[in-house]
């Protein structure tokens, strides 16, 4: 028996979606056959060699929430690749290209292994330095760039033949289209998953096994790659390259374009690819930009009005934007020329963008007329399944009872010990609870034993291996899975692909068994979609499984944790005050489920703050209390510990 989850898009819009990308496709092959003028052949061909630039790009700015400011560089790699080899060898384009890609992915991969070990603006500062490099260098080496000369080339052959303008048009379209479908299918795989999870929450995708340095590295190769190519095709359109092509205004533009645009959207990359390359010239033109800037109002006004009315939007949201459209679209009659002012009204638009649409452009008119992204169907499976394999554990490793021993654990922030030559001994199969007031060291614990912190002192071993110094994704792929005292699910990400993430270990796929979907990859990706609703029914969130996580109900959150951790195939499942903030009937649901997953053999360490929920759930109890452990043993001993009542009732909560 199998039934179908209701999708998000109906399938008839699914249809019409793939409808419209044949035509957009067609229009494109079809535009230098109906406008034979190739100056506008040339400015569509460079829209679409930014956009592929832009593609790879977002992976970097949109998926893992990065910022580079080193593409242009990389776009001058590839640009200069080619250059190079057909001035130097006469290299044919099916070899230029390839060369291309690889050179500017390994170069991306030697600027991300030092880079991304840093954040924020150091990680700025870093691609800005590497982008400024790269120009230095392609000026200074004129043995091999021809230095500030630059380098002519003409368009290349094909099977012998030598393209002109249009026939190379179409093969940019193409290339183009192919580079659109696999970053799609990268972004739709576990890879994407991934990249998103990266921005989510990087301490949760350590802890789901997805290691925050090695894919934010991956992803900024995936991305360089895609600037090679971009590269060594403008090469062959401009037939002319020199080192001011790929300055620090071009980088800031591929910035701005993506954001203006709307990440996290190949339509975003192709319209911001679109703006940067027109923007400038339609501000040489006053008459033309006359016209573009009242149509421009019109469609902003009409969106704004659709958005009020469909209640997706204040008045007062949508006021600057309208208000900035008109009065852009006055300053237009206004000038009489636009020479003295080109600069400035083009620096004020991007401003303008960028500040008061944060989502860009798509993200603006999705919000106004309610377009969701269109979900994959998602194939239910039976309940009998679902009781059988939605929760599995890994292999022990030890096979002995004790599945985790601490031994004189210090943990020292400065003069303070969070954690002082604490003892733990959790035996296989059962539920240990880890009670103490607020500030007695619990979830430092839960931090130390998933590697979020090295320990001062003290050795930690699970099923017979030492835990010190591990990351928190190799502890996590060992076989322990974790939940937060402050929930961190993947918000922009769906219940399904949140749970989907905790599966990413069970994918042995490559990024070519993804960009050509192999059948190795399609199984994989199946059984991942099967066994993540099998998790999700389990925790009961089976109807919730293509909302956003950071539109479900807190209680419904805690669950989604629950079930992304358990798709680690856990020995030993950390539950980190699981019922804080949670209604009665939610706590009942919460304490079934904990039973469950004990029956199905993973053993449990419960940090809770609800002591009739720990003392009826818990084989054990330690109680910390300062950073030490004052008691130990069964809930009822525990409970009539004087140590325990004194801590609780007498000590001071921090």
């Amino acid at each position: 028996m199998s039934a179908v989850i209701a999708p998000t898009a109906p399938e008839k819009m699914k249809k019409s979606h793939l409808l419209m990308v044949i035509v957009g496709i067609a229009l494109l092959l079809l535009f230098p056959v109906g406008i034979d003028n190739p100056y506008y052949i040339h400015l569509l061909e460079t829209i679409m060699i930014y956009a592929i630039v832009l593609f790879g790009l977002d992976i970097v700015v949109g998926y893992t929430g990065q910022v580079s400011l080193g593409h242009a560089g990389l776009f001058g790699l590839g640009a200069y690749t080619a250059g190079v080899l057909v001035f130097k060898l006469a290299a044919p384009f099916w070899i230029t290209v390839p060369a291309a890609i690889l050179l500017t992915a390994g170069f991306g991969a030697l600027l991300a292994l030092p880079a991304l070990r840093v954040s924020g603006p150091y990680l700025a500062m870093v691609t800005l330095a590497f982008g400024t490099i790269i120009q230095i260098l392609i000026n200074e080496m004129s043995f091999l760039t021809e230095g500030p000369m630059g380098i002519k080339l003409e368009k290349p052959a094909l099977f012998g033949h030598k393209l002109d303008e249009r026939e190379f048009y179409w093969v940019v379209v193409v290339l183009m289209v192919l580079a659109l479908v696999v970053v799609h299918r990268i972004l739709r795989s576990h890879l994407g998953r991934a990249f998103e999870a990266l921005r989510g929450s990087p301490v949760a995708s350590d802890c789901m096994g997805v290691s925050v340095y090695r894919y934010k590295v991956y992803a900024f190769v995936i991305s360089a790659g895609f600037a090679g190519l971009a590269g060594s095709l403008y090469a062959y359109s401009e037939q002319y390259i020199s080192p001011n092509s790929y300055n620090f205004e071009l980088t800031v533009l591929f910035l701005l374009a993506v954001i203006m645009g709307g990440r996290k959207s190949r339509i975003g990359s192709m319209l911001g690819a679109a703006i940067i390359v027109l923007l400038p010239k339609l501000l040489d033109d006053v008459v033309m930009f006359r016209y573009v800037s009242v149509g421009l109002a019109v469609l902003v006004i009409v969106t704004a009005v659709v958005a009020i009315q469909r209640q997706r939007a204040t008045p007062s949201q949508m006021a600057i934007p309208v208000v900035g459209s008109i009065a852009l679209a006055g300053l237009a009659f206004w000038l009489e020329t636009m020479t003295d002012w080109r600069l400035s009204i083009f620096g004020v638009i991007m401003l303008f963008v960028v500040y008061y649409l944060q989502d860009g452009i798509v993200g603006f008119v999705r919000t106004a007329f309610n377009i969701r992204k269109p979900k994959l169907q998602v194939a239910d499976i039976t309940d009998s399944n679902v009781r059988s394999d939605a929760v599995s554990v890994a292999a022990d490793a030890g096979g002995s009872d004790e599945v985790l021993k601490a031994t004189g654990v210090l943990m020292q922030f400065g003069g303070l010990k969070a954690l002082n030559n604490v003892d733990l001994s959790i035996r296989r199969g059962t539920i240990h609870g880890l009670i103490g007031p607020n500030g007695s060291g619990k979830s430092t614990m839960m931090n130390v034993l998933t590697g979020i912190y090295t320990p001062t002192a003290g050795a930690l071993t699970f099923a017979g291996r030492s835990l010190v110094g591990r990351t928190s994704s190799d502890i996590a792929l060992s076989g322990i899975a974790r939940t937060f005292q402050n929930v961190q699910l993947f918000g922009e990400m769906t219940a399904l692909q949140n749970v989907q993430v905790g599966l990413h270990h069970t994918f042995d796929s490559n990024l070519l068994d993804v960009s050509l979907h192999t059948p190795r990859y399609r199984r994989e990706r199946d059984a991942a979609a099967q066994r993540a609703l099998n998790l999700l029914r389990f925790v009961g969130l089976q109807e919730l499984a293509t909302e956003e996580a950071r539109n479900l109900p807190y209680g419904k959150q805690r669950l989604l944790e629950i079930a992304r951790a358990l798709a680690l195939d856990p020995q030993l499942l950390l539950l980190d005050e699981p019922a804080a903030g949670l209604t009665a009937p939610d706590i009942k649901e919460l304490v079934a489920i904990i039973r469950k997953i004990r029956e199905h053999g993973v053993t449990v360490i419960l940090i809770e703050h609800h002591m009739d929920m720990v003392m009826s759930m818990c084989d054990t109890v330690s109680v910390l209390d300062f950073g030490q452990k004052i008691a130990e043993g069964e809930p009822a001993k525990v409970q009539a510990d004087e140590k325990v009542i004194e801590a609780y009732l007498g000590g001071t909560a921090t």
